[in-house]
Order: structure tokens, then sequence, then C-alpha cells
């Protein structure tokens, strides 16, 4: 299945210099999840339907990273939209996306980077309009320079989320507990947006893809009868 990421990550690799390798890794990868095809996890793409949607502006490497997570966003709303990140240009049509008047954007990032009046913690929608969450999707210091860079972005509003819960991102954690990997972070923006079923379905789904790919690593076989893959099931 094509999406919007995948897209995007054949576009990165076909204007490469040289062939990207994931590090650490050169095993054969399925092409529609990016695990290896012994734990292939297509079968477990689940389908739900969602009011929201998603804008994720990924740093340049990101779409072509095995562990990436934006890639299970796109596979789980089907208006997800991703654009490339460039410090000197930016894509008209990802313009076009923030102004259309049928969307609500939130740029979802901590507040506390952010001028207090930009800040907001709920998501209210005008009459007529749908939630359009804008991640940036990168390493945490990648982020922040692409947040201070983008003048696109100042006139909207910051979704600053204060979510209870650590990360349970176990595939390339950062050094503090409170920063999130995409997936849960655009399932944190469903449950405020009152997507809840969506949101749930997107966090079960990263919890089955970091399964499968930490399994795949460390050359464990996959129960699908597990707990983490029953929650899953229903959505099938």
């Amino acid at each position: 299945m094509s999406h919007a990421v995948s897209r995007l990550r054949a576009q990165r690799l076909a204007r490469a210099v040289r062939p990207f390798t994931a590090r650490g890794s050169r095993a054969e990868r399925c092409a529609g999840c990016r695990v290896i095809p012994s734990h292939c996890m297509c079968a477990w793409r689940p389908k739900v339907s969602a009011q929201s949607a998603m804008c994720l502006i990924m740093h340049d490497v990101e779409p072509m990273k095995p562990s990436n997570t934006g890639w299970l966003i796109a596979d789980v709303i089907e208006d997800t939209m991703a654009f490339p990140w460039s410090r000197t240009e930016v894509d008209p049509q990802l313009l076009a996306l923030l102004a259309d008047p049928q969307w609500q954007p939130y740029v979802v990032f901590p507040g506390e980077f952010v001028a207090p009046q930009r800040v907001v913690s709920e998501v209210r929608l005008e009459e007529g309009k749908r939630p359009l969450f804008i991640l940036l999707d990168a390493t945490w210091s990648e982020a922040r320079k692409m947040f201070r860079k983008s003048p696109y972005l100042e006139h909207l509003p910051v979704l600053s989320l204060e979510p209870e819960q650590l990360s349970r991102y176990k595939l390339r954690r950062s050094k503090r507990d409170d920063h999130f990997c995409t997936a849960e972070v655009a399932a944190l923006c469903l449950e405020l947006a009152a997507d809840r079923q969506a949101g749930e379905v997107l966090d079960a789904y990263l919890d089955v893809f970091s399964t499968h790919y930490l399994s795949a690593k460390f050359q464990l076989e996959i129960d699908p009868d597990d707990e983490t893959h029953t929650r899953l099931k229903p959505f099938l």
C-alpha cells in the first residue's frame, strides 16, 4: 500500500547519491512494513476511521529509517500528509495545506520552548473545521531546529502535550522520558481531538511494530496470540 510517507521515502531514495543502509543492519526488509520478511507485519495493518488529519514534516533521512514511526501513522490515519523539511525551501503544497480553510492546524511541540500566547492544551474546533496536527518528525535536537527555522509555522497555535504516562517506545528512546516517538504523539493528539478509538488503535499498532522489530533484531519468534497482538485483532 502506498501512502504519503512511503512516497516520500521513494523520492528520498531516488535522489540519494549512495545506497541508504539502516544503522547496524544490511538485512533484506519488507517494502510494506520495513521489517525483515520473517517478521513481516503487513497482515497486522489495522483499519480505523478518524476525523483528524496528520501533517508530518520530516527531517531528511527520517523516511528511510526502518524504525521511523511516522510510517505507522500513515498506515492508520488515511488523511496523513508528509513533506520533507528544508531550511531554505518550503513545499508549495505544504503552504496550501496550511491555508486550506477546511483544516484547523495545530503545531505539536512542547510549550516550554514557545511564547505563552501561542500555547494551547486543548483542541477546540471552529464549526465546519477538522483538526490538522503538524508533527515535526525528527530527533529532538533536529525538531527544535526545525521549529525555530520554519517561519511559515509561526502564526499557528502550538499544542503542548502533558501526558501522564512515560514513553514506552523501545526502538530509539530519547534520553528524556518525557520525549515521545512520533506515533505516540499522534495517538495522544487523536485522543484530545475525540478520535479516541483511532488513538487506541495507533497505540496498539505501535506496540505490534515494536514487538516485530525487536523480535527480528534478536531472532525471537512472534506469538500472534499474545496480549500485544490480541489487542489489535478487532481492527484488522
